[in-house]
């Protein structure tokens, strides 16, 4: 129990460091107005890379609908703050609520699929979703939606990117999250053990849903204004890359595949074309070198950081 205790003193001194110094940095303007975008946008994808990474990784279902979820939250909440002139953090949550029902109402009936049909399915809803914000002129239409008030900060993200983290892991350590699991290994086999599949599916889809609609706010608060091509299917494929890349099943690899990623978007931004043959080459050398990706399933663990020789694959501080 004090190793327990110790191990997590540690973590909470360690994010607030992390939190205090860039902070610092941030507010007497070492880094400027660049460098904080770009720190902003790698929390956000490190929610959008950890929520997919519990569908895909996790449960092991293929959905490839993330941007979809991201742009319900985005509209939902840009809405709230904008038009309505409510809180920004009501503004999250109810974005955040709005795209887990989304996930809800998409979950049930797709998540009977499997493998490329279900893939096919949150392809096509994501497309859905775009469309009908293409056509509404209430939030714009294709010109989208501008005069967003800036609410994100570091301050926010930072701590948001916390939270998403904390409870997803809880829930993959938890009895639910070992259901998700089984289902990943063998589904016909976590269904002869009693384990009701659709729903454990349905919970995982509606949570990582959720997280997207959470990171889909922060975004929309970030930028002034959004606009249907945002969240197109290459916005999810970005995000699929993130989790590949890292591991499916690591949120260590989702969150360490998310920065580099940001960061080599941020290098490229000007070159469009090139950022996907790079993002292309990088999936290619990894699946010939590291087809588990950069962690595989493994976690950060202070065990394995203090104690050499001892194995930990569990993201706990125990």
């Amino acid at each position: 129990m004090k190793q327990i205790l110790k191990n997590r003193l540690l973590i909470f001194i360690g994010l607030f460091a992390i939190y205090g110094i860039i902070q610092i940095l941030l507010s007497t303007s070492i880094l400027n107005d660049y460098y904080e975008i770009n720190i902003v946008l790698m929390g956000i994808n490190i929610i959008l890379a950890v929520s997919l990474n519990l569908i895909n990784g996790f449960t092991g279902q293929f959905s490839l609908g993330h941007a979809g979820f991201m742009s319900i939250g985005a509209y939902t909440s840009a809405i709230i703050t904008y038009k309505l002139g409510l809180p920004f953090p009501l503004a999250i949550l109810v974005g955040g609520i709005a795209a887990g029902i989304a996930g809800i109402l998409i979950g049930i009936p797709s998540l009977r699929l499997k493998g490329d049909y279900l893939a096919i399915t949150t392809l096509g809803f994501g497309e859905i979703i775009r469309v009908i914000f293409l056509n509404t002129e209430y939030v714009g239409g294709a010109s989208g939606l501008s005069g967003i008030p800036k609410y994100t900060n570091w301050t926010w993200v930072f701590w948001m990117a916390v939270i998403t983290i904390v409870l997803i892991r809880n829930f993959i350590n938890s009895s639910y999250g070992r259901c998700c699991v089984a289902i990943r290994e063998d589904e016909t086999a976590a269904e002869s053990m009693g384990i009701n599949t659709t729903y454990y599916k349905t919970l995982a889809f509606t949570i990582g849903a959720f997280f997207a609609g959470i990171g889909g706010a922060l975004y929309a608060h970030n930028f002034y204004i959004i606009q249907p091509e945002t969240f197109n299917f290459m916005k999810s494929f970005d995000i699929l890359t993130m989790v590949v890349l890292g591991g499916l099943g690591s949120i260590t690899g989702s969150v360490l595949s998310a920065i580099f990623l940001t960061f080599v978007y941020a290098v490229l931004q000007d070159y469009a074309a090139l950022r996907m043959v790079i993002y292309s080459l990088l999936l290619i050398v990894v699946m010939l070198f590291r087809p588990e990706g950069l962690m595989g399933t493994k976690e950060f663990s202070l065990k394995k950081l203090f104690k050499k020789g001892e194995k930990s694959n569990e993201f706990t501080l125990n």
